[in-house]
Protein backbone atom coordinates (compact mmCIF):
# COMPACT_ATOMS: atom_id res chain seq x y z
CA UNK A 1 0.00 0.00 0.00
CA UNK A 2 1.51 3.34 -0.93
CA UNK A 3 1.98 6.21 1.99
CA UNK A 4 1.40 8.28 -0.50
CA UNK A 5 -0.40 8.39 -3.57
CA UNK A 6 -0.96 11.31 -6.22
CA UNK A 7 -4.06 10.63 -8.51
CA UNK A 8 -3.63 12.86 -11.88
CA UNK A 9 -3.37 16.03 -10.02
CA UNK A 10 -3.39 19.21 -11.73
CA UNK A 11 -2.82 22.81 -10.48
CA UNK A 12 -2.76 25.97 -11.71
CA UNK A 13 -2.32 29.78 -9.79
CA UNK A 14 -4.66 31.08 -12.56
CA UNK A 15 -6.54 29.39 -14.45
CA UNK A 16 -5.02 29.95 -17.49
CA UNK A 17 -1.60 28.88 -16.60
CA UNK A 18 -0.83 25.09 -15.07
CA UNK A 19 2.06 24.27 -12.73
CA UNK A 20 0.91 20.68 -12.77
CA UNK A 21 -0.86 18.85 -15.52
CA UNK A 22 -2.21 15.03 -14.79
CA UNK A 23 0.70 14.15 -12.18
CA UNK A 24 0.34 10.57 -10.39
CA UNK A 25 2.74 9.04 -8.36
CA UNK A 26 3.34 6.60 -5.79
CA UNK A 27 5.74 6.85 -2.44
CA UNK A 28 6.20 3.07 -0.23
CA UNK A 29 7.64 2.85 3.17
CA UNK A 30 11.05 3.63 3.05
CA UNK A 31 10.93 4.78 -0.60
CA UNK A 32 13.52 7.49 -1.86
CA UNK A 33 12.23 9.54 -4.76
CA UNK A 34 13.86 12.65 -6.37
CA UNK A 35 12.00 15.22 -8.29
CA UNK A 36 14.17 16.45 -10.88
CA UNK A 37 13.43 19.61 -13.30
CA UNK A 38 14.83 23.06 -14.13
CA UNK A 39 13.16 25.78 -12.51
CA UNK A 40 9.50 25.98 -12.96
CA UNK A 41 8.89 22.40 -14.00
CA UNK A 42 6.65 22.27 -11.25
CA UNK A 43 8.79 20.61 -8.59
CA UNK A 44 8.42 22.84 -5.38
CA UNK A 45 4.62 22.98 -5.84
CA UNK A 46 4.47 19.44 -6.30
CA UNK A 47 5.96 19.80 -2.58
CA UNK A 48 3.87 22.18 -1.82
CA UNK A 49 0.29 20.41 -2.48
CA UNK A 50 2.23 16.95 -0.61
CA UNK A 51 2.50 18.85 2.25
CA UNK A 52 -1.27 19.89 2.28
CA UNK A 53 -0.43 23.82 1.80
CA UNK A 54 -2.55 24.19 -1.64
CA UNK A 55 -5.34 21.81 -3.33
CA UNK A 56 -4.87 20.47 -6.39
CA UNK A 57 -7.26 21.96 -8.98
CA UNK A 58 -8.33 18.16 -9.76
CA UNK A 59 -6.77 14.81 -9.37
CA UNK A 60 -6.47 14.19 -5.81
CA UNK A 61 -3.64 13.09 -2.68
CA UNK A 62 -4.22 10.24 0.03
CA UNK A 63 -2.08 9.68 3.07
CA UNK A 64 -1.71 6.26 4.17
CA UNK A 65 -5.15 5.68 2.11
CA UNK A 66 -6.73 8.96 3.85
CA UNK A 67 -7.57 11.67 1.48
CA UNK A 68 -5.00 14.50 1.95
CA UNK A 69 -7.75 17.72 3.34
CA UNK A 70 -6.41 20.77 4.67
CA UNK A 71 -9.83 21.29 5.84
CA UNK A 72 -9.82 18.49 8.16
CA UNK A 73 -8.34 19.88 11.56
CA UNK A 74 -8.24 16.23 13.09
CA UNK A 75 -6.44 14.64 10.49
CA UNK A 76 -4.01 17.72 9.79
CA UNK A 77 -2.52 17.40 13.16
CA UNK A 78 -1.89 14.11 12.88
CA UNK A 79 -0.69 14.18 8.88
CA UNK A 80 1.96 17.65 10.52
CA UNK A 81 4.01 15.36 12.94
CA UNK A 82 4.16 12.00 9.82
CA UNK A 83 5.36 14.19 6.92
CA UNK A 84 7.64 17.28 7.69
CA UNK A 85 10.22 19.42 5.75
CA UNK A 86 14.01 20.28 5.20
CA UNK A 87 14.15 23.80 3.40
CA UNK A 88 16.55 25.13 1.09
CA UNK A 89 18.21 27.85 2.87
CA UNK A 90 19.47 26.75 6.20
CA UNK A 91 20.30 30.79 7.09
CA UNK A 92 16.55 32.01 6.98
CA UNK A 93 14.88 29.06 7.41
CA UNK A 94 16.00 29.07 11.96
CA UNK A 95 14.55 31.89 13.68
CA UNK A 96 18.12 33.18 15.37
CA UNK A 97 16.50 34.77 18.53
CA UNK A 98 15.80 31.04 20.09
CA UNK A 99 18.66 28.39 21.14
CA UNK A 100 19.01 25.48 18.88
CA UNK A 101 17.18 23.70 21.59
CA UNK A 102 13.72 25.51 21.45
CA UNK A 103 14.46 25.39 18.07
CA UNK A 104 14.46 21.38 17.53
CA UNK A 105 11.89 21.15 19.71
CA UNK A 106 9.27 23.37 18.22
CA UNK A 107 7.76 20.10 16.56
CA UNK A 108 6.92 18.53 19.62
CA UNK A 109 5.57 21.74 21.07
CA UNK A 110 3.03 22.48 18.47
CA UNK A 111 2.51 18.82 17.54
CA UNK A 112 1.68 18.33 21.20
CA UNK A 113 3.88 15.10 21.23
CA UNK A 114 4.25 13.36 24.38
CA UNK A 115 7.93 12.73 26.11
CA UNK A 116 11.02 13.95 27.44
CA UNK A 117 11.50 16.87 25.01
CA UNK A 118 14.99 17.61 26.60
CA UNK A 119 16.13 13.57 25.31
CA UNK A 120 14.05 13.61 22.10
CA UNK A 121 16.17 17.04 21.51
CA UNK A 122 19.47 15.66 22.54
CA UNK A 123 18.84 12.39 20.46
CA UNK A 124 17.83 14.11 17.33
CA UNK A 125 20.70 16.72 17.43
CA UNK A 126 22.74 12.98 18.11
CA UNK A 127 21.16 11.53 15.30
CA UNK A 128 22.60 14.26 13.27
CA UNK A 129 26.29 14.78 14.13
CA UNK A 130 25.62 17.41 16.68
CA UNK A 131 26.48 17.40 20.77
CA UNK A 132 23.82 17.98 23.89
CA UNK A 133 26.39 21.25 24.21
CA UNK A 134 24.50 22.67 20.94
CA UNK A 135 21.54 22.46 22.49
CA UNK A 136 22.16 25.66 24.40
CA UNK A 137 23.72 28.19 21.25
CA UNK A 138 22.46 29.92 18.60
CA UNK A 139 22.10 29.21 15.13
CA UNK A 140 24.68 32.49 14.26
CA UNK A 141 27.12 30.09 16.05
CA UNK A 142 27.38 27.73 12.99
CA UNK A 143 28.05 26.93 9.85
CA UNK A 144 25.22 26.46 6.97
CA UNK A 145 26.28 22.95 7.02
CA UNK A 146 25.32 22.57 10.66
CA UNK A 147 22.74 24.81 10.38
CA UNK A 148 21.14 22.80 8.09
CA UNK A 149 21.81 19.43 10.80
CA UNK A 150 20.31 21.56 12.89
CA UNK A 151 17.07 22.37 10.71
CA UNK A 152 17.51 18.30 9.76
CA UNK A 153 17.22 17.49 13.37
CA UNK A 154 14.23 19.70 14.02
CA UNK A 155 12.10 17.55 11.22
CA UNK A 156 12.92 14.10 12.05
CA UNK A 157 12.63 14.99 15.80
CA UNK A 158 8.74 13.60 15.49
CA UNK A 159 9.53 10.74 13.98
CA UNK A 160 7.95 11.43 10.94
CA UNK A 161 7.26 8.49 8.24
CA UNK A 162 8.21 10.68 5.25
CA UNK A 163 10.43 13.50 5.13
CA UNK A 164 10.40 16.41 2.02
CA UNK A 165 13.77 18.02 1.28
CA UNK A 166 13.37 21.42 -1.45
CA UNK A 167 16.66 21.84 -2.34
CA UNK A 168 18.32 20.79 0.99
CA UNK A 169 22.16 21.31 -0.28
CA UNK A 170 21.90 23.55 -3.09
CA UNK A 171 22.93 26.84 -0.81
CA UNK A 172 26.35 24.61 0.28
CA UNK A 173 29.57 24.30 -0.94
CA UNK A 174 30.20 21.23 -2.13
CA UNK A 175 32.17 19.26 0.80
CA UNK A 176 29.36 20.03 3.35
CA UNK A 177 26.71 19.13 0.43
CA UNK A 178 28.49 15.76 0.46
CA UNK A 179 28.51 15.05 4.15
CA UNK A 180 24.51 15.94 4.27
CA UNK A 181 23.69 13.89 1.57
CA UNK A 182 25.36 11.16 3.16
CA UNK A 183 23.27 12.03 6.34
CA UNK A 184 20.25 11.79 4.42
CA UNK A 185 21.40 8.53 3.42
CA UNK A 186 21.75 7.28 6.53
CA UNK A 187 18.74 9.12 8.35
CA UNK A 188 16.35 7.77 4.69
CA UNK A 189 16.39 4.16 6.44
CA UNK A 190 13.93 4.48 8.81
CA UNK A 191 11.46 6.71 6.46
CA UNK A 192 10.47 7.46 3.20
CA UNK A 193 12.19 10.54 1.12
CA UNK A 194 10.79 12.81 -1.55
CA UNK A 195 14.52 14.90 -2.33
CA UNK A 196 13.65 18.16 -4.75
CA UNK A 197 16.31 19.40 -6.94
CA UNK A 198 18.10 20.33 -10.03
CA UNK A 199 21.29 18.35 -9.62
CA UNK A 200 20.98 15.02 -11.07
CA UNK A 201 24.33 13.85 -9.46
CA UNK A 202 23.07 14.56 -5.82
CA UNK A 203 19.72 12.57 -6.62
CA UNK A 204 21.97 9.68 -8.29
CA UNK A 205 23.95 9.44 -4.58
CA UNK A 206 20.63 9.65 -2.48
CA UNK A 207 17.53 8.19 -4.48
CA UNK A 208 16.62 4.82 -5.36
CA UNK A 209 13.86 6.01 -7.71
CA UNK A 210 13.64 9.52 -10.04
CA UNK A 211 10.94 11.23 -11.07
CA UNK A 212 11.95 13.94 -14.19
CA UNK A 213 9.22 16.68 -14.37
CA UNK A 214 9.62 19.34 -17.44
CA UNK A 215 6.47 22.19 -17.22
CA UNK A 216 4.53 20.68 -14.75
CA UNK A 217 4.05 16.79 -16.22
CA UNK A 218 6.07 13.87 -15.28
CA UNK A 219 8.18 13.05 -18.69
CA UNK A 220 10.03 9.87 -17.20
CA UNK A 221 10.53 8.15 -14.04
CA UNK A 222 11.99 4.94 -12.20
CA UNK A 223 14.93 3.45 -10.84
CA UNK A 224 17.53 5.89 -10.92
CA UNK A 225 20.24 3.85 -11.70
CA UNK A 226 18.36 2.87 -14.99
CA UNK A 227 16.94 6.18 -16.01
CA UNK A 228 20.02 7.62 -16.13
CA UNK A 229 21.88 4.72 -17.91
CA UNK A 230 19.52 4.73 -20.56
CA UNK A 231 17.24 8.27 -20.54
CA UNK A 232 14.17 7.05 -23.09
CA UNK A 233 12.73 10.89 -23.24
CA UNK A 234 14.54 14.34 -25.26
CA UNK A 235 14.06 16.36 -21.72
CA UNK A 236 15.98 14.25 -19.40
CA UNK A 237 18.60 13.75 -22.09
CA UNK A 238 19.38 16.91 -22.59
CA UNK A 239 19.39 17.51 -18.58
CA UNK A 240 21.89 14.24 -18.75
CA UNK A 241 24.04 16.50 -21.58
CA UNK A 242 24.04 19.32 -19.77
CA UNK A 243 25.66 18.23 -16.34
CA UNK A 244 28.98 19.32 -16.19
CA UNK A 245 32.03 16.61 -16.74
CA UNK A 246 35.45 17.40 -16.12
CA UNK A 247 38.05 16.81 -19.42
CA UNK A 248 40.47 14.03 -19.96
CA UNK A 249 43.65 14.75 -19.76
CA UNK A 250 45.31 15.36 -23.34
CA UNK A 251 47.84 12.48 -22.87
CA UNK A 252 48.65 12.70 -26.76
CA UNK A 253 52.58 13.32 -27.74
Amino acid sequence: MSLVRVDDVSFGYARDRRILDAVSLDITAGDTIGLVGESGSGKTTLLRLLLGLQRPASGSISFDGTPLDPGNAAFMRSFRRQVQVVFQDPYSSLDPRQTVSSIVAEPLRSLRVPGDHTQMVADALASVGLDRDAARRYPHQFSGGQRQRIAIARAIVPSPKLLLADEAVSALDLTTRTRIVDLLRRLGAGMSLVFVSHDIGVVAALCRRIVILEKGRIVEAGETVAVLANPQHPYTQRLLASVPRLKSKDTSP
